[in-house]
This record gives C-alpha cells, structure tokens and sequence, in this order.
C-alpha cells in the first residue's frame, strides 16, 4: 500500500520529508519528497482533454472501509489524524487546494493511481473510500468527489480536489475556500443524497483548462446588510491571495468572504453582517488578532 502526502500546488515545507517518512512507516511510501527547484512544481499538464467541465460528478456508492491501511491513525509533522471508520455524517469548512502533473499516474493512499482529470479528492480523516459534496461559497458551483487519497496537512485547508473537480469549483487559480460534507452509507441507501433536480447551470471557463482561470468573477452588487471591505486590487490574484489570508485567519468567516469586481477593481468584502456594529466587531478582532484591516462599505 502506497501512501503520500499532499502539500497543496505551492507550498515548501522544511518538514516534508519527515512527514513522508512517517507515512511511509505507515504503508511503505512510493513517492519522494518534494524539491525546491521550480521543475519540480506542481501544476496542470499541458493540452489537457477538451470539456473537463462536463466530467460529470463521481456517483456514491456503498463500498467496504477497510479498517487499516489507509483509515488506521497516523501522525505527520506531530499531529496525528484519526480517519473515520464510521458512517457517521461530516461537515467542515476550510481552505481548498488542488494537485495535478507532479502525482498524475502515481499512486494514492488507497493504492489506486492519482488521475487528475478524474473527480476524486484527498482528505485527511475521511474514510477511504467515500464521497464527499464539496461547494464553493464564492460562486454556489457543488460538486462530488470520490475520497481515495490523503493530505492536505498544511493549517486551514481541508481538501485536496483533483485538477478537474477544482476546475469545475472555479478554484483552479489557486486555494479557496470550500464546504465539504460527507455522503454518508445512510443517504445511499435511502437515495436522498441527490440535489432536487433543476437545471444546472453550464459552466464554460474562459481561459483554456491548461491555464490558470482569470477573472471569472462575476460582477457583484453589495447584498442588504453591513459589509467589510478588505481590500481593492487590480489582479485578481492579488484578492485570492488576501482571501486565503482572511480565511486561515478566521475559518467563522469563510461563507462571508466574496470577490466583488467594481469600478474596475477585484475587491475582498466580508457580509452581509446583521449590523454596523458586529462588523466593526469584527474588523477590531480582525486587527488585534491577525494584523488584518477591513474598513466597513458606505452605504449606498
């Protein structure tokens, strides 16, 4: 049995390579620990298949969790993770990565080869297998993956989306915010996992699957309610960047946490708060906790 960890598509860690030799104590490790030189960054293959986008989501199933092997409990870089055996219901709420070219046809924690343009996803503590819904709060777009590998295990992100589910999600620039909830054996069985059928939106990027999206952000007008704002850029990049900022430094504020391109810039906001006053609360906890500044949106 192959076990690796994953470390999201930018991250250099000095204690990589403790974290894979404490796998590979766990299930004999067939991966290497990664470089610091650029070619060995991760990223997308080039001339990926046409319409990833249509990929249609992984289909629950019942299917056997083996005790051990990859569910038995593990420690990497001192903290230990104990997958879950039961078919017991989960929810959480974090940061987003994804890993493409530099694990594409190796092996995953459950033995299977990594396919990036397949819907699976890595989890640290959800059993292997399963399935999980993962939606993007910024934008509403769900999708559903097949849990078959393990990581990430850098603080506040919670799930490692292949190359295709993070395209479908609109998080291939980068990390993101996310909810994953588990479909439990229960909800298979009694076939209300499904969504009530209504049409779907189609999602067409602008940018070819190879490439980074830019700039697909819709056009956001300031909902009812207070708002924070954090900051105003002309790249979009540079809002993603303070958006994963906001949220490792306070997870409670991940549904709030919205791009809103305006007047020509891509501006970080927070809302709607119920009150002026909770959001300044919040912007003063902000400050003295993580040195972050918000100001509160006039309103219009």
């Amino acid at each position: 049995m192959a076990w690796h960890p994953r470390w999201g598509r930018r991250a250099q860690h000095t204690g990589q390579l403790m974290a894979v030799l404490a796998l590979a104590a766990l299930g004999g490790c067939a991966t290497r620990p990664a470089a610091t030189g650029s070619a060995d960054r991760d990223g997308p293959l080039p001339n990926p298949p046409a319409n990833l986008a249509q990929v249609p989501d992984a289909v629950p199933r019942i299917e056997p969790i083996r005790i051990g092997g990859p569910n038995k409990p593990y420690e990497v870089l001192g903290e230990r993770y104990e997958p879950i055996t039961a078919d017991s219901a989960y929810v959480d709420r974090g940061i987003a990565t994804w890993y493409g070219r530099k694990f594409h046809g190796r092996p995953t924690a459950s033995g299977e080869v990594y396919n990036m343009y397949a819907m699976t996803a890595a989890h640290a503590t959800l059993p292997i297998p399963s399935y999980a819904r993962v939606r993007n709060p910024a934008n509403g777009r769900e999708v559903i993956v097949r849990i078959n590998d393990r990581g990430p295990f850098h603080k506040g992100r919670i799930i490692d989306l292949s190359y295709t589910a993070a395209l479908k999600l609109d998080l291939l620039r980068g990390a993101g915010p996310v909810e994953v909830r588990r479909i439990t054996y229960a909800e298979i069985r009694a076939g209300t996992w499904p969504r009530p059928a209504e049409p779907a939106p189609v999602f067409v990027p602008d940018a070819p699957p190879a490439a980074p999206q830019r700039d697909t952000t819709a056009t956001v007008a300031a909902a009812a309610g207070a708002w924070l704002q954090f900051g105003a850029f002309a790249k979009l990049d540079a809002a993603e960047s303070l958006r994963q900022r906001v949220a490792e430094a306070d997870l409670t504020l991940l549904p709030l946490l919205t791009i809103v391109r305006e007047a020509g810039l891509h501006r970080l906001r927070a809302g709607p708060f119920p009150s002026a006053d909770e959001a300044r609360a919040t912007a003063e906890r902000l400050r003295a906790d993580a040195g972050l500044e918000a100001s509160l949106v006039p309103p219009r």
